[in-house]
């Protein structure tokens, strides 16, 4: 599985940016899509996680009812819309993929395929 992220940059805090995953080497089916964000000094956290062929979603506390995880079937891509962005949101977002769905879903060693990650920057 190959993943490429897209859509990062620079927003004001209050704004919303729109992330894209595009992945290839399915078929998807039972595969959880991920991302992950790492702020400077920091580790890399979870943010939200789906199951391709649906019924699965999580999001971390901290983006509950601010960021939205889908997918596009038709284009194979996940996408992350970012609403009422603050600057403790700012950090590289990845996107990342497992075989199949697990409870472990905010663990990143648990998946085994990494996008290249994209800058997001939200300013005060």
């Amino acid at each position: 599985v190959q993943l490429q992220a897209s859509g990062g940059g620079l927003v004001q805090a209050g704004g919303s940016l729109r992330l894209s995953c595009a992945a290839s080497g399915g078929p998807f089916s039972d595969y959880a899509l991920a991302w992950f964000r790492q702020g400077p000094g920091r580790g890399r956290e979870f943010v939200a996680a789906l199951r391709w062929g649906g019924g699965r979603y999580a999001y971390a506390d901290s983006v509950k009812g601010r960021f939205i995880i889908s997918r596009d079937n038709a284009k194979n891509t996940v996408n992350l819309q970012m609403n009422n962005l603050n600057p403790e949101d700012t950090s590289v977002y990845y996107c990342a993929s497992r075989i199949r769905w697990t409870t472990n879903y905010g663990s990143p060693s648990e998946y085994d395929s990494w996008g290249r990650g994209t800058q997001v920057t939200v300013s005060s």
